[in-house]
């Protein structure tokens, strides 16, 4: 039995999603716990990886259960042993040809940051921007990268190298001028590896004066040579919100 499980985290302490060596990391904490539970090795398949210090609200996984256990039962029994900033949301049954991340067909994140001095509060949920920032100009920045382009500069991937094509189909943003809080989702068929921190990062640059109004405007264009940019906005502002399937 294959069983789709929707789960929300706060990043703070862990590596990422991605199991590694000698780093406690998300997915490695939830094998854990099911493996202990169901007294036999699981192995979960994530609809992608989320770096050291990022948060998820809906980040899925699945994996194939042996065992005649009920599913809310396992629920509970598997929240019982999670460390308090893991949770799972709910469990389902799915097809056995079902894949968290082959069969996504896109995902939404979300970028928090603070245009102002520090929040002691919020610190590891929100960036912190302390410098002057044009926000009319930040929003016109960030609606530059909707559409179908060729991210290469704005990701670190390596691998499949030559696929960087990748279609954000909006960009939306808030700004709650009492708090002095700048939001901005995105939501497209898929991001590669930083590709939204050097977005937001970018963004910034240009917005705070570093960087010329057409920066983006370049590093977006069909140009043979790649040049990443040095733009890379902080882990902790950055949530995975949702996946679509």
């Amino acid at each position: 039995m294959r069983l789709l499980c929707c789960v929300s985290y706060k990043g703070t302490n862990y590596q990422g999603w991605q199991k590694q060596k000698n780093a406690p990391t998300v997915q490695e904490t939830i094998e854990g716990v099911l493996s202990q539970i169901l007294n036999t090795k699981i192995d979960i398949y994530g609809s992608g990886r989320t770096d050291a210090g990022v948060h998820a609200q809906r980040q899925y996984f699945h994996f194939d259960m042996d065992k005649d256990m009920n599913i809310n039962r396992l629920r509970y029994s598997a929240n019982c042993l999670l460390p308090k900033d893991i949770f799972i949301n709910e469990i389902k049954v799915v097809s056995d040809d079902f894949h968290a991340r082959f069969s996504a067909k896109g995902k939404t994140y979300t970028y928090i940051m603070r245009l102002d001095e520090r929040n002691p509060f919020n610190y590891e949920l929100e960036t912190n921007i302390p410098y002057e920032v044009d926000i009319n100009l930040l929003s016109d920045c960030l609606k530059q990268f909707e559409g179908k382009h060729d991210f290469k500069d704005f990701t670190s991937k390596e691998e499949d190298d030559g696929d960087y094509i990748r279609t954000v189909y909006k960009v939306e943003t808030t700004y709650i001028k009492e708090i002095k809080q700048f939001m901005v989702s995105f939501t497209g068929d898929g991001f590669m590896r930083y590709q939204i921190r050097n977005m937001v990062g970018t963004a910034l640059a240009i917005a705070s004066k570093k960087e010329k109004e057409d920066y983006i405007k370049y590093h977006l264009s069909d140009k043979t040579n790649r040049e990443i940019v040095p733009y890379k906005a902080p882990s902790e502002g950055l949530y995975l919100v949702d996946v679509n399937y």
